[in-house]
């Protein structure tokens, strides 16, 4: 099964509780957050052609690889409806799941286009365009139930990819973990309480890749310590 725009099984949210908090339901329908709503609005009526709701999670269904990233961007996925799609942070992202064997091909266009992840999926800690892409704490923790669902989808063995300090405070929001206990940096590895295994990475925007802050070898790096992770589980196992 694969989410996307289009091909949104909700059922697969179950309202369930974890230890760490309650998980939601996801719907496209979400309005929770006045100040995002009234802004999507705006941008609805200025760009009538744009997705501009909640932006679904996109990839398989039975992910050990769960990637998580700030919110949807202006011109990509709000307005074509999938994670990373259409904008610059997209391209080295998209290119290096392909690369490392996620994905079918090494481009995201549109929902149409035909791209399919293997053994991945990616999500957004905000599932709504922010202004001026800065969403606010509170529009985190009110989001935050929805990305606990899709933490719990998870086996335990599964990896979390965080892209940028945001989308990492977020996973451990979601799993019930203390922030001070597990600090942000990039290329650093988190064993969580709830099994899961949280790898960071600085986020792939065009500033960070522009100054050179994350360099292409940079962010493979971190995929190729996701793939020896995912080796040594399967050592482990048999």
């Amino acid at each position: 099964m694969v989410f996307g725009h289009g091909n949104l099984d909700e059922a697969a949210f179950p309202m369930t509780t974890t230890k760490a908090r309650q998980t939601d339901v996801f719907s496209t329908d979400c309005r929770r957050c006045s100040r995002l709503t009234r802004f999507l609005d705006g941008v609805r009526r200025e760009f009538p052609g744009y997705f501009c709701r909640p932006v679904p999670p996109f990839g398989d269904a039975e992910a050990r690889l769960l990637i998580v990233g700030l919110a949807p961007g202006m011109h990509g996925a709000n307005r074509s409806g999938r994670p990373f799609t259409g904008d610059y942070a997209g391209l080295l992202l998209y290119r290096t799941l392909h690369k490392f064997g996620f994905a079918n091909c090494a481009q995201s266009v549109h929902v149409g286009d035909g791209l399919l992840l293997r053994g991945c999926r990616i999500t957004n800690a905000v599932k709504c365009l922010p202004p001026e892409n800065k969403p606010a704490v509170d529009e985190v923790k009110r989001c935050n139930g929805y990305l606990a669902s899709e933490l719990a989808m998870l086996p335990e063995a599964a990896a979390v990819l965080a892209l940028g300090g945001i989308a990492h405070k977020a996973v451990l929001m979601a799993t019930g973990e203390k922030a001070t206990n597990r600090k942000f940096a990039h290329g650093a590895q988190h064993r969580l309480e709830c099994g899961l295994t949280l790898f960071d990475s600085y986020h792939c925007s065009r500033y960070n890749t522009q100054t050179r802050r994350l360099t292409e070898p940079m962010f493979e790096q971190v995929f190729a310590a996701i793939g020896l992770f995912f080796q040594d589980a399967a050592a482990c196992r048999s």
